[in-house]
């Protein structure tokens, strides 16, 4: 019993958790879309970052723009992929990190997935001027933070054998 008590705590604290994470994601937008569109941007350090608004039609760079087809279909893949590992990934100390970045990540594919299906395009409004950076957004900023934490972890922590849960073997020796 206090197995399965521990198992519904474990799912309501990663759905509170992607649900705080997308509210501040979605309201950062809706500020930059209230405030910064169609105006001047706002030099935050000058030369150097400032918030300016963009209507993000493509991925990175550019790349595939007006095919938001293609990235609600690769993120649902994504998303369906994320919720079956977080269920699979032991809960114990070890995994804890594995476990938040799982849900740092699924806020951040879900929230920009919000703006594809709802606008047709993400909004966009971190710009990076001192290298002329993409403009982003805060549900960006978890995916790469998140992916660049696991990929360390990945190199560093973890070893092959603590994937063994990812495995499709049946059980029983079947």
């Amino acid at each position: 019993m206090a197995e399965k008590k521990h198992g519904v705590i474990y799912w309501i604290t990663g759905l509170v958790s992607v649900c705080i994470l997308l509210g501040l994601d979605q309201w950062t937008k809706h500020l930059a879309v209230t405030h910064l569109a169609g105006q001047e941007d706002i030099i935050l350090i000058p030369n150097i970052l400032q918030l300016h608004y963009l209507e993000n039609r493509g991925a990175a760079f550019g790349v595939l723009q007006n095919q938001q087809w293609i990235f609600i279909i690769l993120c649902l893949l994504f998303l369906a992929f994320a919720v079956y590992a977080y269920a699979v990934i032991p809960k114990t100390k070890h995994y804890v990190p594995l476990n938040l970045i799982t849900v740092v990540l699924v806020a951040g594919a879900f929230g920009n997935l919000i703006d594809r299906i709802r606008l047709k395009y993400v909004v966009d409004f971190v710009y990076v001027s001192a290298i002329d950076f993409p403009v982003f957004n805060v549900a960006d900023i978890y995916v790469t933070v998140s992916a660049v934490l696991l990929f360390i972890y990945l190199i560093f922590f973890y070893r092959e054998e603590d994937f063994t849960f990812l495995t499709f073997k049946k059980k029983n020796g079947q």
